[in-house]
């Protein structure tokens, strides 16, 4: 049906007529008095809006600077249950348990090793050897206990270039888990011939929550080490820390995992390859290191990454760490500035003597580098290659991490400085560390500048930080200071003041 304009019209004032069909009428009186009441009704209602919105604000104002005042001593108290709840919280070393896989052929010459870093009254874990071997008197009072991993024949092993002792050690995790300790939030697994600063694993441990899945650790130095086994893997010699409740969903289904993978090569892959199968990724943490590299460590040591310093491994294979004396002698000295200030260890700071024109790198209780011109600290922060790669090839492609050159310029070879003793300054509330300089032949120089074959000592003063991880990572600063004494340097260790950079 077309509707017409009229039509309409009607449909839609239709609705206005009464039930009798009348239209509906209203007065003139009451069409003007209803705009009027509509006026005043919202002018009081916005009215009372406004005192209500005032009202409130000046409330909360009140409230923020004291809304139920607490009593001075109620206040101190609860401060006081917050701190004691967040030490409690914290991860202490009494809360991590060692597997430390050893092998009874190689045991004499390195459990002094073990010794120089753990602590029996402090310590809990266990040596898993795969035969007995004889101890000597100091080593039930100094060493973990002694356990025999369980017998492996049982698990198939294929892989024709290596060893299926690997089996064994994959299963160390495992077999600490099943010596039930309690109280227990880490595992941590090591290598005999691995050294742990137990202070700094503390503090990376802390970063984590214990009572999630997580695997952490690091890769190895060699790029081609990690493409063989995986970038994702963590490697056992620098070490690596499973949570408690992941240790528990490992030693549940381990056995058969272990049993998938009969071709892989080391104990290593065969946790990767498990944790692989339970979902978790490695956390890599640069501090633990696997050190897979042959020769002098002194380039990855003297420009370690912002990062805690907690192992070094394969000591058996790259050489002493400080020159002219033992292995294990070199280590026992590194324990002095670690027993001062275990967070500063191994960490790099750049400055310059711009009066010399000399640059300065302070591996702090390590090494003092003093080198003749100008570096950039995106040069010295970069290790040098005073190493050969896993495959004994001087191949700077070889490695995960950038690397320089060790200069072939004369004048620009550096002088070296190795730390002889460490000590607290009580009354300065500073450490105090001794560096001197490494006697070998230097190549002559004709550039017409100061030469630092005139410093013999270099002194470093530092005030110990340990809470230098809970802050965000930055190099620690330093200033060359004025000396009274011929043939002496002295410089200061730092946080870096406001404003104050490693310019060039």
């Amino acid at each position: 049906m077309k509707v017409t304009h009229k039509d309409s019209e009607k449909i839609v004032w239709d609705p206005m007529r009464s039930l009798s069909g009348n239209p509906l009428t209203v007065s003139g009186a009451q069409t003007r008095t209803l705009p009027k009441l509509m006026a005043w009704l919202i002018l009081v209602v916005s009215a009372t809006y406004v005192v209500y919105t005032l009202k409130l604000v000046s409330t909360s104002r009140a409230c923020n600077h004291e809304a139920f005042p607490v009593h001075p001593r109620l206040s101190a108290l609860i401060s006081t249950n917050d701190s004691v709840q967040l030490a409690q919280n914290r991860t202490g070393i009494e809360h991590i348990v060692f597997g430390i896989a050893a092998s009874a052929k190689l045991w004499d010459q390195r459990k002094d090793y073990i010794k120089l870093w753990y602590k029996p009254e402090q310590m809990r874990g266990a040596v898993w050897l795969d035969n007995k071997v004889n101890t000597g008197n100091d080593d039930d009072r100094l060493l973990p206990p002694i356990k025999i991993s369980s017998n492996t024949s049982q698990f198939p092993y294929t892989n024709r270039r290596g060893h299926r002792s690997a089996i064994r050690i994959s299963r160390i995790v495992s077999e600490t888990l099943g010596l039930e300790l309690k109280n227990v939030r880490w595992f941590v697994m090591g290598d005999d011939d691995t050294v742990f600063i137990t202070e700094n694993l503390v503090t990376v441990m802390n970063k984590y929550d214990h009572n999630q899945y997580h695997y952490i650790g690091s890769q190895s130095e060699s790029h081609l080490q990690n493409i063989y086994f995986s970038y994702s893997m963590a490697y056992g010699g620098g070490g690596f820390a499973i949570s408690y409740p992941l240790a528990k969903a490992l030693y549940k289904m381990q056995d058969n995992c272990i049993r998938r993978y009969p071709g892989l090569y080391g104990s290593d892959d065969r946790i990767q390859a498990c944790m692989a199968e339970l979902g978790v990724p490695l956390t890599k943490e640069v501090g633990f290191h696997q050190f897979d590299v042959h020769g002098n460590l002194f380039g990855l040591l003297a420009a370690h990454p912002v990062a805690p310093f907690v192992s070094l491994h394969h000591l058996d294979v790259v050489d002493s760490i400080f020159p002219n004396v033992t292995r294990v002698q070199a280590l026992q000295r590194l324990m002095i500035p670690m027993k001062l200030d275990s967070a500063g260890l191994m960490q790099q700071s750049i400055c310059y003597d711009k009066t010399k024109t000399w640059t300065i790198s302070v591996s702090w209780g390590f090494a003092v580098q003093i080198f003749r011109g100008v570096f950039s600290p995106r040069e010295i922060e970069m290790p040098s290659r005073t190493f050969l790669n896993w495959y004994k090839r001087a191949d700077y492609t070889a490695y995960a991490f950038n690397t320089r050159p060790v200069s072939r310029n004369p004048c620009q070879k550096p002088f070296v400085f190795y730390m002889t003793n460490a000590k607290l300054d009580n009354s300065l509330d500073q450490t105090v560390s001794e560096y001197i300089r490494h006697r070998v032949p230097y190549p002559s120089c004709k550039w017409k500048m100061p030469d630092p074959a005139m410093i013999d000592t270099v002194v470093v003063y530092k005030k110990p930080d340990p809470h230098l991880w809970d802050r965000s990572p930055r190099r620690n600063c330093c200033r060359v200071k004025e000396s009274s004494k011929k043939g002496r340097m002295v410089v200061n260790v730092g946080v870096c003041r406001e404003g104050e950079i490693s310019e060039v």
